[in-house]
């Protein structure tokens, strides 16, 4: 093997990469605008197709605070496997992205990586919200209350399912 053939495979990767990371599926609808400022503050998790940190959560809050610099700075906390489980927290920083109208973040937990973060839902009173990304593989129905009626839950699960998502994983999120 010579040197220019190695040099033109190791050319490729980046290409084949981008190609790996392409899908049929349309990207996630998002809202037409998010009002950040009014976004902020407390949001219990009610339910959630969840990442593996976050699988066995109890009691979820994502609080965001709008930094001087257009950032948001946002603090999940939870009890692991329990009301009465160990307190975990994580600081992600949210880099809302102004011409997707503040709809769109890179959700950065490790530098330099952000993570696809669109809110998909957002109801007038900006009291429910649902986060999501376009891979489906994760989402986030979040509230301003720690419970939600019924009726209203099995409505946004409708929502989630209708953005193309496999409701089977979604699991209610324990809150006390």
């Amino acid at each position: 093997m010579n040197g220019r053939w190695v040099c033109r495979w190791l050319a490729l990767v980046p290409a084949l990469a981008a190609l790996a990371g392409c899908s049929s599926r349309a990207p996630l609808e998002i809202v037409d605008a998010v009002d950040l400022p009014r976004f902020m503050g407390d949001w219990y998790v009610i339910a959630h197709i969840p990442t593996f940190v976050e699988d066995e959560a109890y009691n979820a809050v994502e609080s965001y605070a709008l930094e001087p610099d257009g950032t948001v700075a946002t603090t999940f906390t939870f009890n692991e496997g329990g009301f009465d489980g160990e307190l975990k927290e994580m600081n992600p920083r949210g880099f809302p992205d102004p011409e997707q109208n503040n709809a769109v973040w890179g959700m950065q937990f490790i530098w330099p990586i952000k993570g696809d973060y669109r809110i998909a839902y957002l109801d007038e009173d900006y009291s429910i919200t649902i986060i999501g990304r376009n891979k489906r593989d994760y989402v986030w129905l979040m509230s301003r209350s720690k419970s939600m009626p019924d009726d209203q839950y099995q409505a946004m699960v409708g929502r989630i399912e209708a953005m193309g998502y496999d409701i089977s994983q979604l699991r209610r999120v324990p809150q006390q």
